[in-house]
């Protein structure tokens, strides 16, 4: 690029142009050297803009096709008269879509709405079921936590201090017992004098151990 140096009489400088004039507005490098982001996101954001700008010039150009041919009245009767202006709107193609659109959507909702209410009453009907077979069921586990708790509580009462001195006397007393229909046995002679003697010699030692464990356990602390 070349600069045309003036030259004034009586003066032997040099004027440089202004930084500010005569600057081209383009960049001074080749596309090649701006980087590939910038261009992209440049041509993207331009092709999008262009887009919509297009789309919107072609609806503006719709609505002003149909309006050209109107009479000057009739324009007038649109900005006057709020029935003709509903009715050219509603007219408008891409208003006539919008409806269908909606008129569509709102016709699938009461289908939803109509389904959803004829399967209430199934759906109440299931609900008392689940309440029916939960109510049972609970009942039923229930009773059976209650019969677990009451075989543990026998088993840990069993092997407790005093569920070893009630088992103590309970033996102590059935020796006693049988000592005393022994008894009973040998005097409506339904057994021998010899059977006798061993058999309640042996009760009556049972008898006597078990209570004195019994007693020994009951005074004793452990």
């Amino acid at each position: 690029m070349s600069w045309r140096i003036p030259f004034f009489a009586g003066s032997d400088q040099v004027q440089t142009p202004s930084s500010t004039h005569g600057v081209p507005t383009q960049s001074w490098y080749p596309p090649s050297v701006i980087p590939p982001s910038t261009q992209s996101s440049a041509y993207s954001t331009s092709s999008s803009s262009e887009l919509m700008s297009l789309s919107a010039d072609a609806k503006s150009a719709g609505i002003v096709s149909q309006l050209k041919y109107k009479s000057v009245d009739e324009l007038k009767k649109l900005l006057a008269d709020k029935a003709a202006y509903k009715a050219f709107f509603n007219s408008l193609d891409e208003v006539r879509i919008q409806n269908h659109t909606y008129g569509d959507l709102r016709k699938e909702m009461l289908q939803l709405a109509e389904s959803n209410l004829e399967k209430e009453p199934s759906l109440v009907e299931l609900k008392n079921q689940c309440n029916v077979i939960r109510t049972s069921e609970l009942a039923s586990a229930q009773e059976k936590l209650a019969e677990l708790s009451r075989q543990r509580d026998g088993i840990v009462h069993s092997y407790s201090r005093s569920g070893l001195l009630d088992k103590l006397n309970e033996a102590a007393y059935k020796a006693d017992e049988d000592s005393e229909m022994l008894q009973t046995k040998l005097q409506k002679e339904d057994v021998d004098i010899r059977t006798f003697v061993q058999s309640y010699k042996n009760l009556r030692t049972t008898h006597h151990k078990l209570t004195l464990l019994y007693l020994a356990a009951k005074t004793s602390v452990f």
